[in-house]
């Protein structure tokens, strides 16, 4: 059975990392975050804080900007003087997820990852939401935060994440119509939501459901 990817878009407090990593357990495949951002590095020469540094802070006036979303993937050369530009660290973060989506199985968190594969048969896309007072109660019990920070969190966090989306995809980050699956966590379960991802896949590329595990 050929390799798949599931690409994980997920608001704060919704557990979708939880899901992902669920998932990831489930299938016996890689889940990646932080550690793209590692093989980035790895694969650029460039130092991994640049693109810590990129992946969490978007430069505010980027957002006035309109990026060439048909030339991803595209990197530059070291000669190039926008090397370590956000652009060419985005792109080489898509660069390694589109060669690694030839070659294995794996749960991709964030990184826009559902629009830079999504001319791709074996991926499957999924946006997990919750509603906000959920969200609000997850980030209170998990990180023993006051309701006021918990707020403000989630308020930041899915700000930024809703911005880095429009900038690498020109889409709005919890438009539904981005996706194959989009879940609400509160109502399903992190149970229910594995469940739902794990036969999508299934179904999506044609195999029977016991087969997953397999790949």
């Amino acid at each position: 059975m050929k390799n798949y990817v599931i690409t994980i878009a997920r608001g704060f407090g919704s557990n979708g990392k939880q899901i992902g990593l669920q998932l990831a357990g489930d299938l016996n495949i890689r889940l990646m975050d932080k550690e793209l951002l590692e093989l980035a590095s790895i694969e650029s020469g460039i130092n991994e804080e640049l693109f810590a540094l990129a992946d969490e802070k978007l430069n505010r006036r980027l957002l006035l900007q309109v990026p060439d979303r048909e030339h991803y993937g595209n990197v530059l050369t070291p000669e190039n003087s926008r090397f370590v530009s956000d652009i060419n660290l985005f792109n080489y973060q898509v660069k390694i997820l589109r060669m690694l989506a030839q070659t294995e199985s794996f749960v991709i968190m964030g990184k826009a990852a559902n629009f830079v594969l999504r001319d791709l048969p074996n991926v499957v896309s999924v946006s997990i939401q919750a509603p906000f007072q959920d969200c609000v109660k997850t980030i209170m019990e998990r990180s023993d935060m006051p309701e006021a920070d918990a707020t403000k969190a989630i308020r930041r966090t899915d700000r930024y994440r809703s911005d880095y989306h429009k900038y690498y995809t020109g889409e709005n980050w919890k438009d539904s119509l981005g996706y194959d699956l989009a879940l609400n966590s509160a109502r399903l379960g992190m149970n229910g939501c594995v469940e739902i991802i794990k036969r999508s896949v299934a179904a999506k590329l044609a195999i029977p459901y016991e087969a997953l595990k397999q790949a």
